[in-house]
């Protein structure tokens, strides 16, 4: 059992978020425990202390961020609202909330690549299995298709209204990763994705639902 959770929260989350920040922008195979280190204002031979190992690091995070998402993220999600854009906006506004405690937990993802260790990957495949048999609700599912134009291409909009909300996504992680200042600016975030959401519900509902 890690030691790990045994410590203050504040130098957990330091530890945490620095790894997190590393393995997910530089790989596994990339990442070096002594930016993690520096980055968590420690030295190397007490996060060692902490952790046995980089591999042992690397999955503490990955299990920790997913376990939170599941509770902070997926257990919130409100899927009985249909329409898809007050849903995007409901996922959003989560994702913010955890990202200004987590700031890289956007990228979370990208920690599911590929690695060249073999016991990394297996380990990856098996809690990738585990997510699959907890089979949680995916965003555009049963959402209320009544709402698009009768000309459009439903399918081909839910695919144009997802490159939107990841292109969103991605502008999000550049004002983070840009900004002089730890914290994200949420009332400039959320009035930006106000703005789009309008500007979406004009070229894809009726005029009635627009």
């Amino acid at each position: 059992m890690t030691k790990l959770f045994d410590i203050d929260s504040e130098r957990r989350n330091a530890i945490l978020n620095a790894a997190l920040k590393e393995f997910s922008s530089q790989g596994y195979d990339n990442a070096s425990t002594n930016v993690i280190a520096k980055e968590a204002g420690i030295s190397k031979a007490l996060m060692f202390h902490y952790v046995s190992s980089k591999q042992e690091l690397f999955l503490v995070v990955y299990d920790y961020f997913s376990d939170l998402i599941k509770m902070e993220y997926f257990s919130l999600m409100n899927y009985d609202e249909k329409d898809i854009f007050s849903r995007l906006r409901q996922s959003y506004l989560l994702q913010i909330k955890l990202s200004e405690k987590y700031p890289w937990i956007l990228e979370f993802h990208k920690l599911s690549r590929t690695t060249n260790s073999n016991e990394i990957n297996e380990e990856l495949e098996n809690r990738s299995r585990k997510e699959h048999a907890s089979c949680c609700p995916k965003l555009f599912d049963e959402i209320d298709e009544t709402k698009f134009r009768k000309e459009l291409d439903i399918d081909k909009c839910k695919q144009f209204i997802l490159w939107s909300a990841i292109g969103f996504t991605n502008e999000i992680i550049e004002d983070i990763r840009n900004s002089e200042s730890p914290d994200l600016n949420y009332e400039l975030v959320v009035e930006k994705l106000d703005g789009y959401f309008v500007e979406l519900r004009n070229v894809f509902y009726t005029q009635s639902n627009e």
